[in-house]
C-alpha cells in the first residue's frame, strides 16, 4: 500500500513536470510569435519612413535636424543586434517620428498635400498596429514571467534555465513627454 501511494505521488509529480515544462515552451513560443508580429509592423513602419521624409523634405527643407534625426533613428533600428537593442532603437524612432509630425503641423501646405495625408494615415494605422502588438507581446511576457517566478513552477524554470523576458516599454522620461516644436 505504501509503495502504491509513493507510485501515485511520483506519477502526479511527473505529470506536473511535463505539463509545466510544456507550459514554459508554449509561453516562450507565444513570446517569439508576438515579437515576430510586432516586428512585421515595425518593418512596415520602417519602409514608410523614407517616403514620409522625402515628402516633408520638399516643404520643410530648413528642418534638416529633425529629418536627420529620423533617418539616424531608422538606421539605428536597422543596425540593432539584440531584442533589447532593437526595442530601444524602436522607442527612439517613435520619438523622432513624433517630432517629424510636430514639424509638419507648422506647414499648412504640407498638411494639405494628398501624398503627405496618405502617408500620415498609413503611419497612424501602422503605429496603432505596433501599439496593439506591443500590448500582446507584453501580455505574453507577463504570463511567461509569472510562470517563471511563481512557486512551484519557478523550481522547474530554474532547473531548465527558463529566464524571465524583458517587456517592451518606454525607456526614458523624455519619450513620455509631448513633443515641443518651437520656431
Amino acid at each position: 500500500m505504501f509503495f502504491l501511494i509513493i507510485l501515485i505521488i511520483a506519477i502526479c509529480i511527473a505529470i506536473w513536470c511535463v505539463t509545466a515544462y510544456n507550459g514554459f515552451i508554449k509561453g516562450k513560443n507565444s513570446i517569439d510569435e508576438a515579437y515576430s508580429t510586432m516586428d512585421v509592423y515595425m518593418k512596415k513602419r520602417f519602409d514608410l519612413i523614407p517616403n514620409l521624409v522625402e515628402t516633408v523634405k520638399g516643404y520643410a527643407a530648413h528642418e534638416k535636424d529633425t529629418l536627420q534625426a529620423v533617418v539616424a533613428a531608422r538606421s539605428q533600428v536597422q543596425s540593432a543586434g539584440s531584442e533589447e537593442e532593437r526595442m530601444q532603437a524602436e522607442n527612439n524612432l517613435t520619438g523622432t517620428l513624433k517630432s517629424l509630425f510636430a514639424v509638419a503641423e507648422a506647414y499648412p501646405d504640407l498638411k494639405a498635400n494628398a501624398n503627405f495625408m496618405d502617408l500620415q494615415a498609413q503611419m497612424k494605422q501602422v503605429e496603432d498596429e505596433i501599439a496593439n502588438s506591443r500590448k500582446y507581446y507584453n501580455g505574453c511576457v507577463k504570463a511567461y514571467n509569472n510562470r517563471c517566478q511563481t512557486f512551484p513552477s519557478s523550481i522547474l524554470a530554474g532547473m531548465f534555465h527558463f529566464e524571465p523576458r524583458t517587456m517592451f516599454e518606454v525607456s526614458s522620461e523624455e519619450e513620455r513627454e509631448n513633443v515641443k516644436v518651437e520656431f
